[in-house]
């Protein structure tokens, strides 16, 4: 949770809101497919629900109220990974910092799945 001080008051972000707006901006991106989940039962990778893509998201607050993101995703078959993690390096960066006013020390994208043909 982030708290901010202005001239009128108070202001509390809570690890819900870093969670959905890293997963839309890390979604919107070309070749990502969606979130994704291992699941404890079965140890596999599991897309996630667009009302669930949170889940694939972990934040980290910091003392000095900056975050680090860790996120989760399922791509498309045959493109370049880099570029697609880059791409969402840039914009969950921007997208974080635009909305929140808060700042990203890091953003980490781990590829956990690609997904076929679909």
């Amino acid at each position: 949770m982030i708290q901010m001080q202005t001239e009128k008051g108070g202001i509390t972000v809570s690890n819900s809101v870093f969670t959905n707006i890293v997963g839309m901006a890390a979604s919107n991106c070309f070749g990502v497919k969606g979130m994704a989940v291992r699941s404890m039962t079965d140890g596999l990778v599991h897309l996630l629900r667009r009302e669930a893509m949170g889940k694939g998201v972990l934040v980290n607050f910091h003392e000095d109220n900056s975050i680090s993101i860790d996120l989760h995703i399922m791509v498309d078959h045959g493109i370049n990974l880099t570029a697609v993690a880059d791409s969402i390096i840039s914009e969950v960066r921007y997208v974080v910092q635009k909305t929140t006013e808060t700042e990203v020390r890091d953003v980490n994208v781990f590829i956990d799945s690609m997904i076929v043909g679909a």
